[in-house]
């Protein structure tokens, strides 16, 4: 709720002179619970909430499109099969640029992280909410990433490695590195959410000003171009971090 009030406060006073949209915007970061899963001597039962519910539906399009492109596979591909092979080539070339053939092993998280995100992002379009409008969600994916970028410096360095790195280039570094443990998550986190949420209160604010040619310009622009701009983001600097904890002396 703190970060919402700075948010909010970090908008222009026409918008927060208006109540409903000020109101609206709070109901959008708002993380509603949808129903509760009953469990025994738990009071209430555990909550589910509606960006656990869009992700398992997200999880099953994904899921269920993969199916459907991965089916009867050729030698000699068509269309279909050439389409997955040139995205796949991609994320696989990209990787293999920045990591090196060691750097290979990270692709098939990277390569679901861009995908999910990027469904993520676009997926208001179909007339649900966005999960990664949820910053418990964009943490999650922030804290699935320095893990894995921890045990990447760790395979790369070996457990001694690991601990030497804190005080590369030079001992007095030694605090700096350590805190940025704690920053790299941080700004993962909370540029993927705080970019989402200002395309939504910049969407308010055209509303706002023209409410019948600019919102769909800008639709296109926010839900689809910076929705996969902000995908490509997360999964760029998640692999700059792994090639930063994995590179040589």
């Amino acid at each position: 709720m703190v970060l919402s009030g700075t948010l909010l406060n970090a908008v222009s006073p026409v918008l927060l002179a208006d109540n409903s949209i000020a109101d609206e915007i709070m109901e959008e970061i708002e993380c509603k619970v949808l129903f509760s899963i009953p469990v025994p001597f738990v009071e209430g039962g555990i909550p589910v909430y509606e960006s656990t519910v869009v992700t398992w539906i997200i999880m099953g399009v994904i899921t269920l499109i993969c199916a459907m492109l991965t089916r009867k596979m050729e030698l000699i591909p068509g269309k279909r099969q050439m389409l997955v092979e040139t995205g796949v080539k991609w994320i696989r070339d990209f990787v293999l640029d920045n990591l090196g053939e060691e750097g290979l092993r990270y692709c098939p998280y990277l390569g679901t992280v861009l995908i999910y995100i990027g469904v993520a992002n676009i997926i208001g379009m179909f007339g649900l909410k966005p999960p990664t409008k949820d910053l418990s969600v964009t943490a999650g994916l922030a804290l699935m990433s320095i893990v894995l970028i921890q045990m990447a410096n760790i395979h790369h360095n070996k457990v001694g490695g690991y601990f030497k790195s804190f005080t590369k280039p030079s001992g007095v570094m030694l605090f700096m590195n350590v805190l940025e443990l704690g920053i790299k998550p941080l700004s993962l986190c909370l540029r993927l959410f705080g970019n989402v949420i200002a395309a939504f209160i910049i969407m308010k604010l055209i509303e706002m000003l023209c409410p019948v040619v600019l919102p769909l310009v800008g639709s296109a622009y926010f839900d689809l171009f910076d929705g996969f701009l902000q995908a490509y983001i997360f999964f760029f600097l998640t692999t700059l971090y792994i090639s930063e904890a994995t590179e040589e002396e």
